[in-house]
């Protein structure tokens, strides 16, 4: 960036700026309140480091990371772009910029859109380099978050001062976030097939149940045609499934051909399943999943369309594979060892009878064919 001079911002955010201390010690009152406010910036920037360090949760992490970037830059917006675990697309836009009375505020942008003000993080990512421009006066800075090698998102920052203002900054938070997220990706994910493990299960609950209380705030209300039953809204729903005879598998072909099919229908359920639906490896052969539908006959018809295309995929080795899958609501102050227990009533149901099918608790409670006498299933609660 050597056609950029070194500006105020510069010096204040650079460690080099320092002056040593002995030079401090007798320094003139201009010096020494350079000095205090040298102290200052520092200190400010190691709030924020601790700040966004101490989220427990790489959602919470996002929006500390580029909330506190935005505010020591002092930046008009600043994007964070997340790429899939497989890096084949951007599944996330995270963008934060000042209000009308210059408070910053976060919004989810959607990933999919064409947007021309992010073309230059695309190519970023794909570069795996910092990329800058100025477009009409205004300076744009992308740095890339690498990980092993590869990039797994990148910052943009569009400020009112040059590139070299904010560079070394941002490619220190864009280290600091790369290395925290491998640790927090770690405890939350499961190793052999990348799906959420269950400890995480009750935070992703929580923030799905956060976000769709949040749309139903924004939504207009639904305007009723005639002759037709009004729109319902989205609501949160709790998938079990389970894989049948998974215990003859390993039996006859071995625990090898067996972590096989697991790590197999994880990808089957990434492909099937929405970016927005959450998916769980519970334990063993059991899997969870978390989604947002307007009614249980669109639920239904999701997982029956999910269970038919295992049962149609020929496994290596194995051959043929069959799922079981119950299903239950969640209510807005549902606690997920409940809901998992009404979703695995139903799925307990699904095995008893014939297994390989989908299985509504709604649906079978209104029926009658839920008794209180029903044992519990096979699912460990916590």
């Amino acid at each position: 960036m050597a056609g950029y001079e070194a500006s105020e911002e510069d010096l204040a955010l650079s460690p080099d700026a320092l002056p040593p201390d002995d030079a401090i010690a007798g320094a003139p009152a201009p010096a020494a309140e350079s000095a205090v406010a040298d102290s200052f910036v520092h200190s400010r920037l190691l709030d924020s480091v601790a700040s966004f360090t101490h989220h427990r949760d790489i959602a919470a992490l996002d929006h500390s990371l580029v909330l506190s970037l935005a505010e020591l830059t002092a930046a008009r917006r600043v994007v964070l772009a997340k790429r899939a675990l497989d890096g084949a697309y951007v599944e996330a836009i995270m963008c934060c910029t000042p209000d009308a009375q210059g408070v910053y505020r976060l919004q989810a942008d959607d990933p999919d859109a064409i947007d021309p003000a992010l073309k230059l993080l695309h190519r970023c990512m794909h570069r795996l380099d910092v990329q800058t421009e100025t477009v009409q006066g205004l300076h744009r800075l992308v740095v890339p978050i690498l990980c092993d090698g590869r990039a797994i998102g990148a910052l943009q920052l569009d400020s009112d001062l040059p590139p070299a203002a904010s560079r070394s900054l941002t490619e220190g938070f864009a280290r600091i976030y790369a290395n925290y997220t491998v640790l927090l990706h770690e405890s939350e994910h499961d190793k052999l097939t990348g799906l959420y493990n269950r400890r995480s299960l009750e935070r992703q609950l929580q923030r799905l149940l956060h976000q769709h209380e949040q749309t139903l705030r924004v939504l207009p209300p639904a305007r009723a045609v005639p002759g037709e039953p009004a729109a319902e809204p989205p609501q949160v729903w709790l998938a079990i499934l389970d894989i049948d005879h998974f215990k003859r598998i390993n039996d006859t072909y071995g625990h090898i051909y067996g972590d096989e099919v697991i790590l197999l229908l994880a990808q089957q359920m990434r492909a099937c399943f929405r970016r927005s639906d959450v998916l769980f490896r519970f334990g063993g052969e059991e899997f969870v999943i978390l989604f947002g539908a307007a009614s249980e006959g669109i639920v239904h018809a999701v997982l029956e369309r999910f269970r038919q295309r295992i049962a149609e995929h020929v496994f290596p080795q194995v051959g043929s594979v069959t799922v079981s899958i119950g299903y239950a609501g969640v209510g807005r102050h549902d606690y997920p060892a409940s809901a998992l227990d009404r979703a695995d009533k139903a799925l307990y149901y699904a095995k008893q009878h014939g297994r390989n099918g989908t299985c509504g608790y709604e649906s079978l409670s209104a029926r009658g064919l839920l008794g209180r006498e029903m044992a519990a299933g096979s699912i460990d609660l916590f």
